[in-house]
């Protein structure tokens, strides 16, 4: 460090070395700090004042520390910590009564929903039914009710007779022969006319098998057909059929095509009956026969049925 010659030192100590102004330093040279003598007090230099150091613009500050917040936990141990508090919340279970009474009556509450959701399912079978059986399920619940009608009218009838009659075992024996001839007629024990239909089926490849001989006699009886004769063959309520094409039998009798049915009933009935969307025409059609109906003022129908008497049965009126 070099010393100012011009400058003379103080007696009584050795000079203290003053620095080199700040705008004139040594090249190569770091600046040395001023000491002091150990046997007198040196004037202590002038330090050079730094000004005040200013954060340049465009600067960033530097971030001050993050004051963690008291309730924040870190986040590896704040997870689990909420998982261990729900966990200890619903288990082991804390059931009231109150809660159970609730379960119950939600339980008996599903079970009586599924039994009537169950119920329902099987009692809408008509929903998925086509459009034309609807319409014959229709027709056929129309002329049933009317045949009961019928039916109650009559018996009516004829208990006003019996109770205003003044010789009531003549008019009792009177309805009995009634009776028993309308019984004939069903068992096909007696003969019977009147209006109804000629119903031809012809099969010319042989393709009318038994089961549709026999749609056809559920269809005219549920019209109201009240006698059926086909190919000289009483039809009865026990009457079977069996086999098909050249082969086909009724009640154990052979029958050729073509089929003749004579059926006693109202026409107006029976006729829409048989041809109503999807009926028996319309079945007979595509198995390549045919099926034409007339109607007729009288039809006679006097294929006759053996009576048969019953082995055990027995009349129970005295």
């Amino acid at each position: 460090m070099s010393v100012n010659p011009n400058e003379k030192p103080e007696p009584g100590g050795e000079q203290a070395e003053r620095p080199e102004p700040a705008g004139k330093p040594v090249a190569g040279a770091a600046p040395e700090v001023p000491e002091a003598s150990e046997t007198s007090e040196a004037r202590p230099a002038a330090a050079p004042v730094e000004p005040e150091a200013r954060p340049s613009e465009g600067a960033e500050s530097a971030p001050e520390a993050a004051v963690p917040s008291p309730g924040a936990g870190t986040g590896a141990g704040a997870a689990p910590d909420g998982r261990r508090r729900l966990a200890d919340a619903l288990w082991p279970p804390r059931l009231t009564r109150a809660q159970l009474i609730v379960a119950l009556l939600l339980a008996c509450l599903g079970f009586g929903l599924a039994i009537q959701v169950s119920s329902t399912s099987e009692g809408s079978a008509l929903r998925g039914a086509r459009q034309e059986d609807l319409v014959r399920i229709l027709d056929e619940l129309d002329d049933r009710t009317q045949r009961l009608e019928d039916e109650k009218t009559r018996l009516e009838k004829q208990r006003s007779e019996l109770e205003s009659s003044s010789d009531q075992a003549e008019e009792a024996r009177r309805q009995t022969a009634e009776k028993e001839r309308q019984l004939g007629i069903l068992a096909g024990t007696v003969a019977a006319e009147g209006p109804g239909i000629t119903l031809t089926v012809s099969d010319p490849v042989g393709a009318v098998e038994s089961d549709m001989l026999l749609d056809a006699i559920q269809e005219l009886r549920a019209a109201g057909a009240e006698a059926i004769q086909v190919d000289g063959v009483r039809v009865v309520a026990n009457s079977y059929f069996t086999g098909g094409g050249d082969d086909m039998r009724i009640d154990g009798t052979q029958v050729t095509a073509p089929y003749v049915f004579k059926v006693i009933g109202k026409p107006e009935d029976l006729e829409p009956a048989l041809n109503i969307p999807g009926g028996v025409v319309q079945t007979l059609e595509k198995e390549q026969a045919t099926a034409t109906v007339e109607r007729s003022a009288k039809i006679v129908v006097d294929a006759l049925r053996p009576a048969k008497r019953p082995d055990y049965a027995r009349s129970s009126s005295p």
